[in-house]
């Protein structure tokens, strides 16, 4: 199965947007793909805020989140990968998610190879 982090971080974003409140992300700075500008990185990790007034052509995609926003008065294109996202949650608040740590994993296989497992209705 692929990882439901994108979906929960959508889903969680316009939860925080409807009650108008600010989303930010905690980020693994460190983590492979991530642009992000690193004199505002503290002990390899970032919070962006992501609110709709703080970024710019926001796209959570479900490989990366990609958007530009100003840090310090200067535009900076940002892509954080999924995997890199620890947490979303309300500024105001803090209510939100921390996701675990996600290890790849195989999808199942039958005995017979690769094969997907069938339905069968059972009476």
């Amino acid at each position: 199965m692929t990882s439901s982090r994108p979906y929960l971080i959508r889903a969680l974003y316009e939860w925080i947007v409807d009650n108008e409140m600010t989303p930010h992300v905690l980020v693994d700075a460190s983590y492979p793909g991530t642009i992000v500008p690193q004199q505002f990185v503290e002990n390899g990790k970032i919070v962006l805020n992501i609110g709709p007034f703080a970024v710019q052509g926001l796209a959570i995609e479900n490989e990366s989140i990609g958007c530009s926003a100003r840090f310090g008065g200067v535009a900076n294109h940002i892509v954080v990968p999924i995997g890199a996202v620890q947490a979303i949650y309300a500024r105001e608040n803090g209510r939100g998610m921390v996701f675990a740590e996600e290890e790849e994993t195989p999808p199942p296989t039958t005995p017979e190879g690769n094969k997907k497992p069938a339905l069968r209705v059972v009476k």
